[in-house]
């Protein structure tokens, strides 16, 4: 009997030495992406090759546990970003519209919190405004997702090591004095990537924006080589964290514009979001395989935004090659028509051929006079873009969020535990568990 129990010990042992908690944590997060904008990417990669299916899979679609997730919100069964990014940074639900407070007000912390006060380095990362509702929930605590200005202070409050994305959504004069503040903090404020390079080695922590100020990084079918990519805001959370010498690090990074271009029926553009967003991923996952034992890698969405089918008619068919020939998002052809101002209906259909292959020709007489207001070149656009996704045969049910489940994909130490149906809230609630956050907390203090 003392024998078998002798084994016993050795075994729990064993365990506790081989089977690890993840140092390395990384939680990716599309906003707005379900199951068809993943899928859609890689049947439109396909079809570009001239192949039905999924002949170049997105590099996080083969990790080997996944998992459907609910995203309905305290409030509604169609959740906002708020919500949905307070449940899944704290893992617990609140009304719509809140951030990092439960339905009576009170304040709930986040699993980033959690791995600071474990001793982890901690990034947030974004392509949309850095203050905006899902990153805000995993540092802030207000009311309103309205509130930016507001929000926007909790960086500081939260300290966290490194920011990094679009601008603090405010006023100049608001920026300017939150900038300062960071300063004064013992934050170093790198502009564009090549900034960040030559100041990361003597900074303490880091806030990394676009060169130029701007609340958004522009979507991954307009930018120029001056644009930061999150490939490569990751790349520099990942040199930067790691850096630290802490107890490993923990580090959110974001897909936000996703849900902007499906806001916006813009299926061509959506889908250059979801290649951007594996192309972060895969710098994690290139991080992952010289640190297999060490880390997590966790990959979902705060809901799904758009209704997006993939097909829409009779003949049960996709021609989703046909979106290769747009070549700005809706919002630039909105920009690129205005500028346009007096000109001809001629001039205007050779512009949105060139940038959606989609032909207008006959909707008035090529030489006829007209002057491009704002609500002309929406119009136009608006019309453009219609006709192409419907050439590709893709429906939208509407341009806003849906209840529908959304995916989840997870790789390396621990991964196993996320399967099946889990709700958002089981996402931040399952990493602290993994990764013994109350633990490490209780020795850190």
């Amino acid at each position: 009997m003392k024998r078998i129990f002798g084994v016993f010990v050795l075994l729990l042992v064993a365990t506790s030495v081989f089977c690890g908690n993840p140092k390395y944590i990384f939680y990716f997060i599309g906003d707005g992406m379900g199951p068809s904008h993943v899928l859609g990417t890689e049947m439109y990669l396909g079809e570009l090759q001239g192949v039905i299916g999924r002949p170049q899979k997105l590099c996080f679609t083969q990790f080997p546990h996944s998992a459907f997730v609910t995203t309905y919100s305290a409030s509604n069964g169609v959740t906002d970003s708020a919500a949905s990014g307070t449940a899944l940074a704290t893992g617990t639900k609140t009304k719509n519209g809140r951030i990092g407070v439960d339905t009576e007000g009170n304040d709930i912390y986040s699993v980033a919190w959690a791995a600071k006060e474990a001793g982890m380095a901690v990034g947030i990362a974004t392509t949309v405004c850095i203050n905006h509702a899902t990153p805000g929930a995993f540092y802030a605590h207000n009311i309103s997702r309205n509130n930016y200005h507001e929000i926007a202070q909790w960086m500081l409050t939260a300290d966290y090591d490194f920011y990094a994305g679009g601008d603090a959504k405010c006023n100049d004069a608001q920026r300017k004095e939150l900038y300062d503040k960071a300063r004064d903090n013992g934050y170093t404020i790198a502009r564009g990537y090549s900034d960040y390079q030559a100041k990361a080695d003597e900074a303490k922590k880091m806030m990394l924006y676009q060169k130029e100020v701007a609340e958004v990084i522009p979507y991954t079918i307009d930018r120029t080589s001056d644009d930061l990519t999150l490939a490569q805001i990751t790349e520099a959370g990942i040199d930067f964290l790691y850096n630290k010498k802490k107890e490993g690090f923990f580090m959110m990074v974001e897909g936000g514009k996703i849900d902007y271009a499906s806001h916006s029926d813009d299926v061509a553009t959506v889908f250059h979001e979801v290649l951007d967003f594996n192309a972060a991923i895969e710098v994690a996952y290139e991080f992952y395989k010289k640190h297999k034992e060490e880390t997590l890698i966790i990959v979902t969405a705060d809901h799904e935004t758009g209704g997006l089918v993939l097909g829409y008619k009779g003949d049960y068919s996709l021609n989703l090659k046909e979106l290769q020939h747009q070549k700005v998002s809706i919002d630039v052809l909105k920009e690129i028509l205005h500028a346009q101002g007096e000109t001809t209906w001629g001039e205007i259909a050779k512009t949105v051929k060139e940038n959606t292959g989609m032909d207008i020709r006959d909707s008035h007489p090529a030489d006829e006079a007209v002057t491009i207001t704002h609500e002309l070149a929406n119009k136009v656009a608006w019309e453009a873009i219609y006709d192409l996704y419907r050439k590709a045969a893709i429906s939208w049910a509407s341009g806003n969020h849906s209840g529908t489940f959304v995916p989840l994909f997870a790789i390396g130490e621990e991964a196993d535990e996320f399967h099946g149906v889990m709700d958002n809230t089981d996402i931040p609630k399952t990493i602290s568990r993994i990764a013994n956050f109350d633990k490490k907390k209780s020795k850190n203090r």
